[in-house]
């Protein structure tokens, strides 16, 4: 089997299976109820909390959506606070840290949206590519003592770390390939160990350091990975939401994306869905974003596809709306 080649059955589209081995998913491109005339947008990212009520922070009218596991709404938050949507990282405590590139900070809410803690200046960036927080910051990630690292990310070049209570602490990082530079620093995350992983999107790779910024080893044979989600355990997992081409001169190229991903705790593919080309089939993406896991394994993939479209389908006019998110069942 070709492992970058989803696998279908079945007649119907939404009850396609993809994957291969033992990451393979039925698809479920309708699963969230919202509330008639309610939108998304698109998704930024995902969080699902202990319950596996899941959190969609997205760019439409009400940035936070809440459902349950079975696509129920249950409620929505943060309107008015958070003008374009970006990260989601779930506090062990029954919080969630939500970065916003537009509005240049890092909070951190309780789950029904009060804010509990705020890094950074509402709608003030630092100067671009300082080195100083922020300028269009895109995720957070914490260690197991509970240091907050902050990738920053559009209009800089570095990764920050702070303390719990939100002191600033160190930054490491600069603009280049070279190891331990960022070329658009996207995504981070953190395991139980307190190694440090990096989406280094526009250098196609993921870098690996200690907790002070050290570097250690990168992740290659990836394609502008954006998405990153790190499934606990103790052999841990990540789910890798990896941006297709969007150049006219390789926009039609098969095989780099855009696609998920699934690597082990030493970088190598276990699975994959999607990744020969673009498209709105089921086994499909346009522009994985962001991802979440929940407790039974299920996958949500949300999809800035509304922004990505001119550039993947330049000749296609853009669906309204055009599919944001969409949920893998574990099979």
């Amino acid at each position: 089997m070709n492992e970058q080649t989803s696998v279908a059955s079945g007649g119907d589209a939404d009850e396609a299976v993809v994957g291969y081995g033992k990451y393979r998913y039925r698809v479920d491109d309708n699963w969230a109820r919202l509330p008639e005339g309610w939108g998304f947008l698109e998704v930024a990212d995902i969080g699902v909390d202990r319950q596996d009520n899941v959190y969609v922070f997205n760019r439409g009218e009400h940035p936070m959506m809440v459902f349950d596991r079975e696509g129920n709404f249950l409620r929505s938050w943060g309107e008015g606070i958070f003008p374009h949507a970006h990260g989601v990282d779930m506090g062990p405590d029954d919080t969630i840290y939500l970065t916003d590139d537009g509005r240049h900070t890092v909070c951190k809410c309780t789950l029904d949206g009060t804010i509990l803690m705020e890094i950074g200046v509402p709608g003030q960036a630092a100067p671009f590519m300082s080195g100083e927080p922020f300028h269009r910051c895109t995720h957070t990630a914490l260690s197991p003592q509970g240091d907050i690292y902050v990738s920053d990310g559009y209009g800089n070049a570095h990764v920050h770390k702070y303390a719990p209570d939100g002191r600033h602490l160190m930054t490491w990082g600069g603009i280049g390939t070279d190891p331990g530079e960022f070329n658009l620093v996207h995504n981070v995350c953190c395991d139980k160990d307190g190694w440090v992983y990096v989406a280094d999107r526009e250098n196609h790779r993921i870098q690996v350091f200690d907790g002070n910024g050290r570097y250690e080893t990168q992740w290659n044979n990836l394609h502008r990975p954006c998405g990153m989600v790190m499934e606990p355990g103790p052999e841990p997992v990540f789910y890798i939401g990896e941006l297709g081409p969007m150049l006219g001169s390789n926009r039609h190229y098969p095989n780099i994306g855009p696609r998920v991903s699934i690597l082990d705790h030493s970088g190598q593919r276990v699975g994959r869905v999607g990744g020969c080309c673009a498209g709105l089939k089921s086994g499909q993406f346009v522009a994985p974003h962001g991802i979440a896991v929940d407790s039974r394994g299920d996958v949500y993939v949300g999809e800035v596809a509304h922004t990505a479209w001119s550039a993947v389908f330049p000749d296609t006019p853009r669906p309204s709306p055009v599919r944001s998110l969409r949920k893998l069942v574990r099979q």
